[in-house]
């Protein structure tokens, strides 16, 4: 051990050094390349899974935007051997509009009349309360005087729609609405006359609205703005009915 010990010291100090730097260094190398081996094969086995992935949506892709060249393809041929089939298919689409717009599915604009239902004082106790039965009568006139689309405090109604009491409030639709109820309608330039002149809204107003209290106003407005019909259209039972219309 000595003798090792003496042939050191008898070394030039600068070999000395840098053997120590080499071995340093060479020991520094062999850690970082064992410490980036796990993560290398890491990377590789999680990138293969992802260049799939990404390989079998370009291929889906690819079809589906093969089967809509062939598909307006097919339109084209379909067309050429009917020339009345582009109108045909405009006629439907503007069915399909209509029928959206009389179903409530569609957002619609236009002059109209819109009423304010609110209770009326304390004196007159729990008659004096506007109910979802004021609300509903009012709709049912409103429809019959050839209201084209309405909407209770913003909520649209259409066939399905339920208007029932829920404590101090109404339930329309699926929402809770609180007092007082505006009721919007779009309609014809006469359908405050003719709702003012119908039997069913002046019984309305006599037997109702002025033993009670009830306040309710009025405003003919130039634009009305009623919602699309925001819930879900699934009906259980429907059949068709013969149409009494000319």
């Amino acid at each position: 051990m000595s003798t090792v010990i003496a042939r050191i010291r008898a070394l030039p100090s600068v070999q000395v050094t840098l053997s120590i730097a080499l071995l340093l260094l060479g020991f520094l190398v062999a850690a970082q390349i064992s410490g980036e081996g796990p993560r290398i094969r890491y990377s590789t086995e999680e990138r293969s899974p992802l260049i799939e992935t990404a390989l079998g949506l370009q291929a889906q892709q690819e079809s589906l935007k093969a089967q809509i060249v062939a598909l307006r393809a097919r339109i084209g041929e379909l067309e050429a051997q009917d020339p009345s089939a582009a109108d045909s298919l405009r006629h439907l689409y503007a069915d399909l509009e209509n029928a959206r717009i009389t179903a409530g599915l569609v957002a619609v604009t236009g002059r109209g009349v819109a009423f304010r239902l609110e209770d009326g004082g304390p004196d007159g106790g729990i008659d004096a309360l506007a109910t979802a039965r004021d609300v509903r009568t009012l709709v049912e006139e409103l429809w019959l005087a050839g209201a084209q689309a309405i909407a209770v405090n913003g909520e649209r109604v259409v066939a399905t729609t339920a208007v029932i009491d829920i404590g101090g409030s109404i339930l329309v639709n699926s929402a809770y609405l609180a007092p007082p109820y505006t009721v919007s309608a779009i309609g014809p330039p006469d359908l405050y006359d003719r709702l003012r002149s119908s039997v069913g809204f002046i019984q309305f107003v006599q037997a109702r609205v002025e033993p009670a209290g009830l306040r309710l106003s009025v405003a003919e407005l130039d634009s009305i703005d009623v919602p699309a019909f925001a819930g879900t259209v699934a009906l259980r039972y429907a059949r068709p009915v013969e149409s009494t219309a000319p």
